[in-house]
């Protein structure tokens, strides 16, 4: 019996999260794009990756950035990663490392372990904030590398 209770965004969402994850970015596309529209992060995130690496689509640095912020804007531990990784490398957006701490500690503060090894290493060598090694042991702890 069919159960016609399913959301069918969260179906597409699935759906589409698994066309992802098997490298069908056409139909990623096509199922996270509508998704994407109406603010769903995860979806935003997705498209924002697809865009700024070539999944599927022609690189569009100002898509990528879009779909980043507005995931990260949503509290998007992934995206705000992402945000902060495209700050701090100056990929689709000007560097900019005082701005990939902000966007690293959003995503560390939730436990996102990337981002705390990320925070580390900023702290560590003084890029974006003053250098703090107390704060670099923080990091490297909470992220269980000290």
């Amino acid at each position: 019996m069919n159960d016609t209770s399913d959301d069918p965004d969260n179906m597409n969402l699935s759906s589409g999260i698994a066309a992802f994850e098997a490298k069908n970015f056409a139909q990623a596309l096509a199922l996270l794009g509508p998704l994407a529209d109406q603010g769903n992060a995860d979806a935003q995130y997705r498209l924002a990756i697809m865009y700024q690496n070539s999944l599927g689509v022609v690189r569009n640095e100002l898509l990528a950035m879009k779909w980043m912020i507005a995931a990260a804007n949503q509290g998007f531990a992934l995206a705000e990663h992402g945000l902060g990784f495209m700050y701090m490398e100056g990929d689709c957006v000007g560097r900019n490392p005082a701005k990939a701490v902000e966007w690293f500690t959003r995503a560390a503060e939730q436990g996102l372990v990337g981002s705390q090894a990320a925070l580390a290493m900023m702290y560590e060598t003084g890029n974006g904030v003053e250098r703090d090694p107390e704060a670099a042991r923080k990091w490297n702890r909470l992220a269980g590398l000290a």
